[in-house]
């Protein structure tokens, strides 16, 4: 007889109310997946969107949800370099989209998408990290090649990307600028590092030109296509500027003209990353970052046991609260 194990599993869109936990079959190690223990999870705006059936084609129903997780190897296949006990952390390659995800006490994944780590930190702490702390590093490194002594502006900043990516810029000795909609929370973005934190009306380039009249070195863009002109504006002929998120749901700007849009001498990069592109070095030295107290993760609330996941997801879509929702399986 196959054993079982709780999860939450999706055949069509559902409210949050209807996230219910079932019992499903445990998934069985195959050649090149392993089988992990998830002890913990962020909950992310993407899962929102797929429990809204309203995902990219890349998505199908049945499901379980969960593009991130952190836990211990369970079980893995002949000859794999990984061992049961090791801690690790996995996050996006088609996970809880084509392959169902970490809303459960256990998940099936990829070898080459999971990252062995080491700490004491607690399992709420890391499960916080990987896929926001993975999408702040890729976007500073592979797309602004952010260095030292540069500015940055972080357009969207109260967003747990944007945090990560404060929190992030200033370790690497960065001057960081950083907008929110919200004036109270200016005080968050400079208990995160923030320099100059930057009420954004919609219009910031010329308060951002106030400060570095030629512009900053670089920008990274998180509310979408309508900021993106408006940012691209901010930033100084031979700087670059990273689109990474799109906190306004609108990926596109319609009738693009690079012309209007783009400034002479601005250079208009994307990045949008996996597991691979956060390596265990890069994963490690930020976890003894955060145990040192030299780096503050953005944690909204822990939530314990997959019968609050519903509120997790009432909870992120309210956005009351900046920071990472992190569900915790004891």
């Amino acid at each position: 007889m196959q054993k079982t194990m709780h999860a939450i599993r999706l055949t069509g869109p559902v409210t949050p109310y209807q996230l219910t936990v079932t019992d499903v079959p445990v998934p069985d190690v195959r050649p090149g997946w392993v089988r992990i223990r998830v002890k913990a999870f962020g909950v992310n705006e993407s899962e929102v969107t797929s429990r809204k059936g309203q995902s990219s084609p890349d998505f199908s129903f049945p499901r379980i949800l969960g593009i991130e997780g952190i836990g211990i190897v369970d079980a893995v296949p002949e000859n794999s370099d990984l061992r049961p006990g090791q801690k690790v952390a996995t996050m996006m390659g088609g996970m809880g989209r084509a392959f169902d995800g970490s809303y459960a006490e256990y998940t099936l994944v990829p070898a080459g998408q999971l990252i062995p780590f080491d700490t004491d930190l607690p399992w709420e702490t890391v499960g916080a990290l990987p896929e926001m702390f993975q999408t702040a590093h890729g976007s500073l490194t592979t797309g602004l090649g952010l260095k030292a002594g540069q500015t940055l502006l972080i357009r969207g900043g109260t967003s747990t990307v944007g945090l990560s990516a404060a929190t992030l810029a200033k370790g690497l000795g960065t001057t960081v600028l950083s907008t929110t909609r919200r004036p109270q929370r200016a005080q968050l973005l400079r208990d995160h590092g923030v320099d100059h934190p930057i009420v954004d009306d919609g219009k910031i380039a010329e308060r951002v030109q106030d400060l570095f009249p030629d512009g900053v070195d670089a920008a990274l863009e998180l509310v979408g296509g309508p900021a993106l002109p408006d940012t691209l504006r901010a930033v100084r002929p031979g700087g670059t500027a990273c689109f990474t998120g799109s906190l306004a749901d609108q990926w596109t700007i319609p009738d693009f003209n690079p012309f209007a849009v783009i400034p002479i001498g601005v250079r208009l990069t994307v990045y949008g990353g996996e597991a691979t592109d956060l390596p265990p070095t890069v994963f490690d030295h930020q976890l003894r970052a955060i145990g040192e107290g030299r780096l503050k993760p953005a944690i909204a609330k822990v939530y314990h046991g997959l019968d609050q996941v519903p509120q997790a997801h009432i909870d992120l879509e309210a956005s009351d609260t900046p920071g990472k929702h992190v569900v915790v399986l004891d």
